[in-house]
């Protein structure tokens, strides 16, 4: 049972889900709950300051409640940067300046508790009783509302959260003010009513009223005491738990949390668990790692990072074993690209490792690549061939190829690795698992070896779409010194539909019939059967102009971005070391190298670029009726190894079809299975490929899609 209600809110019975809904706790800072901070000025009566504390009780017990029915919890601050310039004069003057008032201190001003509403000081933390854990994002806003020059909105989207429970202080000011910002983005809100309060009862009771009048206008009111009373009837969800033994699989990310959290299992087991399993794996498929950590240290760092968190709330990816993509930085280890030439040892971590690491995840090693994380193969490594998981004689897909295949023999339970032209996705189909490639510029890139700089992401492998997201929301951190970010207020955002895409519907596109025929027989067939899933999850397929899809796929290979993949690698570095390359890359690299390019071309490809990412983009302006996502198949086929052995550039070239384009035009995009050729036992799988931002849009529609792709395979068994 995932569904709840509040049978007593008004004006009528309040529902959510348990997957889409978050505990909301507004600024119960020190400055607006204990004296001599801000609050206390602001309301100028001790007694009534004070009374406003009795809130925190209860609100801690709805706290320790949504925590453990797994309600996604955020809190909010509302605070200035030291420097005040986020201020804007109408706040900092006006209540100071009003003649008879009784506000004596500013905003800045030097108070008991540091100065006021600034962040850093101590009366900007949170209160001890409410005091926020690890995963449950802290929004720092310099205004009333949570969204002005915030990530909150974004931060709902990532989470695909839909409904929100409202709590905190005071009513009648932020708490509102951010309820009603809420309603027009689409949320269902509810405040509880014994979770809020302020200076001003009447205001405090108005605001309420205000809230749930003419039927709902802007939310629901309900009381902490349904929510209670309800979850006490409400079954656990989980499975019942069992530390894993080396023949069963490793537990996913959820599951190796709630061991940790139950004492079942420990880090350091874990650990021994996934080096039983790499050393057995090795001899089946030897050249999936570049470099492996060993047992001994990894046990250590597990013991080290156990004694840390020792009887405290565990971090997001605590005791979580991955994997890095050797063309990625991890400090002290040699980062080789696949090619010794070019390897060096990494001063630094690149800033996804280290937020990886921070969470609590546990470094295993280093993953084999198509050399310089070029081609999408996974044939052109000197560290050796990895195959398919799944048939000994198929490609595994690359350039991430190491990636793909210890995250689907289950040696590790993620891995980062990058995607410039579908190195993130084709290996991920090819091995049934999970490849999320972000829209480039949210994930920091500083810290990768470019393949193509403008066009790399780091992408994430998992073993299923929670897991990924899990990693995303890990790593999706802005990065000012990195010169490719997007500042996170540049993404575009869109308003929620809180009945979820299968009830509320979607639109979705294909490539036309032209492009489909480039698939083999049974990947059109499955593909065919995908659309029709799509449908039956709540889509409805229109046609769209897939010109500018087409025309920046066949971009990438052009004059220009060939020689902006010779910038990237260096000019310098390619002469010199050119016949020591894998002759595959040494024949791409020679054809760049010898292309004669008149500079108007490079503008002209470029003026080709910008105007393909704009009519790309629009396809996917929902306000102008526009799609939510394009399903396109991951690649056209599997190819053997011996067909790329003997085929190498040209068929590697057909791999890339539908995955070429995402970055040229600033796509992002998500592959999953969608089920399995029948002759070959091998795995088929599609991607959702959504506008600039659009990440968590994809993650949802996709989600709904797997859901249903499950059914069918319980129903097909039963």
């Amino acid at each position: 049972m995932t569904g709840f209600i509040l049978p007593n809110s008004k004006p009528y019975g309040f529902k959510f889900s348990r997957a889409s809904t978050a505990l909301l706790i507004i600024d119960m800072q020190r400055d607006f709950v204990d004296p001599n901070g801000f609050g206390s000025i602001q309301c100028g009566d001790p007694t009534i300051f004070s009374s406003v504390r009795r809130i925190v009780p209860v609100l801690q017990k709805v706290l320790e409640t949504c925590r453990s029915l797994g309600l996604q919890v955020i809190h909010t601050r509302e605070g200035h940067q030291p420097d005040l310039l986020d201020l804007p004069p109408a706040k900092k003057f006006r209540q100071i300046n009003t003649p008879n008032g009784h506000h004596a201190m500013g905003i800045g001003e030097q108070g008991p508790m540091g100065r006021l509403l600034v962040r850093g000081e101590h009366g900007h933390d949170i209160i001890d009783e409410l005091s926020p854990q690890p995963g449950e994002p802290v929004i720092d806003k310099p205004g009333k509302g949570s969204f002005w020059g915030t990530r909150f909105h974004r931060s709902l989207l990532a989470r695909g959260i839909t409904h929100l429970l409202v709590t905190g202080v005071t009513t009648e000011c932020c708490v509102t003010t951010t309820l009603r910002e809420c309603n027009d983005r689409g949320y269902e809100c509810c405040i509880l009513s014994d979770c809020t309060d302020g200076f001003d009862s009447q205001m405090v009771q108005t605001a309420m009223d205000t809230v749930c009048a003419q039927n709902g206008l802007f939310g629901y009111v309900g009381h902490s005491s349904d929510l209670l009373t309800h979850v006490l009837n409400v079954p656990s969800l989980s499975s019942p738990l069992t530390p894993p033994t080396r023949e069963s699989a490793l537990p996913s990310i959820k599951q190796l949390r709630e061991l940790y959290q139950t004492g079942l299992e420990d880090p350091a087991r874990i650990i021994h668990l996934v080096f039983d399993k790499v050393e057995n794996y090795q001899a089946k498929n030897p050249g999936v790692w570049i470099f492996l950590k060993s047992r001994d240290d990894c046990v250590a760092d597990a013991n080290a990072l156990a004694a840390q968190y020792s009887g405290k709330p565990l971090p997001p990816l605590f005791g979580v074993p991955f994997g890095v993509k050797d063309n990625i930085d991890v400090e002290g280890i040699t980062t080789t690209a696949a090619c010794d030439k070019f390897s060096y040892v990494a001063e630094s971590h690149a800033p996804a490792v280290d937020l990886v690491l921070k969470a609590g995840g546990l470094f295993i090693g280093k993953l084999n690549l198509d050399q310089l994380a070029t081609g999408l193969s996974g044939c052109r490594s000197p560290y050796g061939t990895p195959h398919c998981v799944y048939s000994k004689d198929h490609i595994p897909g690359g350039s991430s190829s190491g990636s793909a295949v210890a995250v689907a023999a289950g040696l590790i339970s993620f891995a980062l690795a990058t995607d410039t032209a579908g190195s993130g996705r084709v290996p991920a189909a090819f091995n049934n698992i999970v490849g999320l490639k972000p829209t480039k510029g949210t994930i920091s890139t500083r810290g990768v070896v470019p393949a193509c700089k403008g066009f790399d992401t780091i992408s994430i492998m998992a073993p299923t779409l929670p897991e990924a997201r899990t990693v995303w929301l890990t790593i999706d951190h802005y990065d000012p010194v990195d010169p490719y970010a997007k500042i996170p207020t540049s993404l575009l955002t869109w308003h929620v539909d809180f009945r979820g895409p299968r009830e509320g519907g979607f639109t979705f596109a294909i490539p036309p019939e032209s492009i489909l025929g480039m698939c083999s027989n049974p990947y059109r067939d499955l593909f065919s059967q995908s659309v029709q899933m799509l449908r039956s999850c709540g889509g409805s397929c229109v046609d769209i102009d897939y010109a500018p899809f087409q025309k920046a796929s066949e971009l990438l290979y052009g004059p220009a971005f060939l020689s902006c993949r010779v910038a990237s690698i260096g000019h310098d570095f390619l002469l010199k070391n050119l016949t020591s390359l894998h002759p595959t890359t040494q024949t791409l690299f020679r054809a760049a190298l010898e292309q004669k390019v008149e500079p108007w071309i490079i503008f002209q490809d470029q003026a080709l670029q910008a105007e393909c990412t704009m009519k790309a983009q629009a396809t996917f302006n929902h306000l102008a009726g526009g799609i939510d996502v394009l399903l396109v198949p991951t690649a056209p086929c599997h190819p053997m190894i011996e067909e790329m052995d003997a085929d190498p550039v040209a068929l590697n070239s057909k791999l890339g079809v539908f995955t070429h384009a995402a970055n040229v035009i600033d796509l992002c995009g998500v592959s999953v299975n969608a089920g399995w050729v029948e002759d070959s036992g091998l795995p088929f799988g599609v991607t959702f490929l959504g506008g600039r931002g659009y990440d968590a849009k994809i993650l949802d529609i996709a989600a709904v899609f797997m859901e249903k792709i499950k059914a069918r395979v319980v129903e097909t068994a039963s």
